[in-house]
């Protein structure tokens, strides 16, 4: 379980998230949505020690993020930021490999390889694995990428905006994928999404922020109401409930 207390973050006079705290639910997917600035991601890098946070506490599994030395907490949570850009020219087998770094050191063994194999089918790269990754589309490395953090095998992922650069194909493919991962691999999974219908129809639990701040959290049925997404995106959004799903209108 990861819970988050009294989480703060300041650059200056600025406060981009305000004394959030949360216990994430084991097990499924959360999204986190809201608009741009409500720190969303800052949030998710504090959570997983990326951005060190100003003040406040997180916990991992009973862990403290803060006193946890790096490989063990490696082997707890993973992690897929925006800024996902890797300098070196690797393939893409050579880059999910390095998802399995933090348990083989640099030294796979057979049941890395395993899980390196795994990862690259799941997440439906197996025509790609000998391209580099400056060879492909924006949305090929997207899922190269995810697939790294799969390779992980940690019960946590946290994913910034994984459908960045996919097409529509592509981004039910990811949440189909990412909620098979959920479901069939035990995984608890976060997201930060924009897209309320994908976070709607894939998620478990929603989270809503605005200005810093965790303004609502529930079920996606609790959370997908007119005057609760007016409150966070101040906009008029009509839900419908279709085929059981509860979507968003909001282009008029």
């Amino acid at each position: 379980m990861i819970e988050a207390a009294n989480v703060t973050k300041r650059y200056g006079a600025t406060v981009v998230v305000d004394e959030v705290s949360l216990r994430f639910p084991v097990g499924g997917i959360t999204s986190i949505i809201g608009p741009n600035g409500a720190g969303k991601s800052t949030l998710l890098s504090m959570i997983s020690r990326v951005s060190p946070m100003s003040s406040g506490s997180v916990q991992v599994d009973g862990l403290d993020i803060l006193t946890t030395p790096g490989d063990v907490l490696a082997r707890k949570l993973a992690i897929l930021r925006q800024d996902n850009h890797i300098t070196a020219r690797l393939t893409v087998r050579e880059l999910v490999t390095f998802g399995r770094y933090p348990h083989s050191k640099g030294r796979p063994t057979v049941k890395d390889r395993e899980h390196v194999e795994r990862a690259i089918q799941h997440m439906g790269l197996g025509a790609l694995t000998e391209r580099f990754l400056d060879e492909l589309s924006g949305g090929q490395r997207q899922r190269a990428f995810v697939a790294m953090v799969l390779c992980q095998d940690t019960d946590h992922v946290l994913l910034d905006e994984p459908l960045n650069g996919l097409d529509l194909k592509h981004a039910v493919s990811m949440m189909k994928q990412l909620r098979t991962a959920a479901d069939t691999l035990g995984k608890s999974i976060i997201l930060v999404l924009h897209d309320l219908n994908f976070a709607s129809c894939y998620s478990d639990h929603l989270i809503a922020m605005r200005d810093g701040k965790v303004l609502f959290q529930g079920r996606p049925e609790e959370i997908m109401r007119s005057e609760v997404l007016r409150a966070v995106y101040d906009l008029d959004i009509t839900i419908q409930q279709i085929d059981g799903d509860w979507i968003a209108t909001h282009y008029r």
